[in-house]
């Protein structure tokens, strides 16, 4: 039903995490992120409000490990619950419940973690982290790879139709949070939208930081 994966940049400081799945409107429900302190994604059968609490435990100083511990402690019904944890000093812990559907994995890596479920085969996550491990550029760059890796090694036991990239920086929202739903092909659609973002991300921040700075939006209209 999803294959995903969270990564650190210990350049920038940055954190992302990229999915995809069969289901509509994944990146809605599955990843959370605690900008400068980690990323929790929640998924198989989904339960949002463990991704909720376990940025909550991330910033308030939680370890991965410790911010697992709690997330199973809480839930009602752990077996339903596929679970990947990345701290702050890019750890990571994993949990794969009983129900988790069909075959499934998890694999933790350098300054990354990957899962999946329903998958093609175990090697779809192996190969995620090993393409994340080994791309350069930046780490939007990174997931995307370790996606598109993924997606090669066979993805999916079926199509998948959404897809999403989150990204957080400096500021205390995501400067990157694109989603695709419903589409034939969301991991490419995906990227395209990524690459007509990108040479306006940091306008848009600018925007925020200092809107007299800032250039025109470029639309009719705004002749500044």
């Amino acid at each position: 039903m999803t294959f995903s994966i969270a990564g650190f940049c210990r350049e920038t400081g940055q954190f992302g995490t990229a999915i995809s799945s069969s289901s509509i409107c994944v990146a809605s429900r599955c990843p959370f992120i605690a900008p400068s302190k980690g990323v929790v994604l929640t998924q198989n059968v989904t339960n949002p409000v463990l991704g909720q609490l376990g940025v909550q435990w991330l910033e308030e100083g939680l370890d991965a490990e410790g911010v697992l511990a709690r997330m199973i402690e809480h839930e009602e019904y752990p077996e339903w619950r596929q679970l990947q944890v990345l701290d702050a000093q890019g750890r990571s812990a994993v949990h794969s419940g009983d129900e988790t559907l069909g075959i499934h994995a998890t694999h933790q890596g350098h300054d990354c973690v990957a899962g999946g479920n329903m998958l093609a085969n175990e090697d779809v996550i192996r190969a995620m982290v090993k393409a994340f491990e080994a791309h350069d550029g930046e780490l939007a760059e990174r997931l995307l790879a370790a996606m598109d890796a993924g997606l090669a090694a066979g993805g999916e036991m079926g199509p998948v139709y959404s897809a999403g990239l989150k990204v957080t920086d400096k500021a205390s929202w995501p400067v990157v949070d694109l989603r695709v739903d419903w589409h034939i092909a969301p991991l490419s659609e995906l990227r395209m939208v990524w690459e007509n973002y990108l040479p306006q991300r940091d306008t848009y921040v600018l925007r925020a930081t200092r809107p007299d700075q800032s250039p025109s939006y470029g639309v009719p209209g705004d002749e500044r």
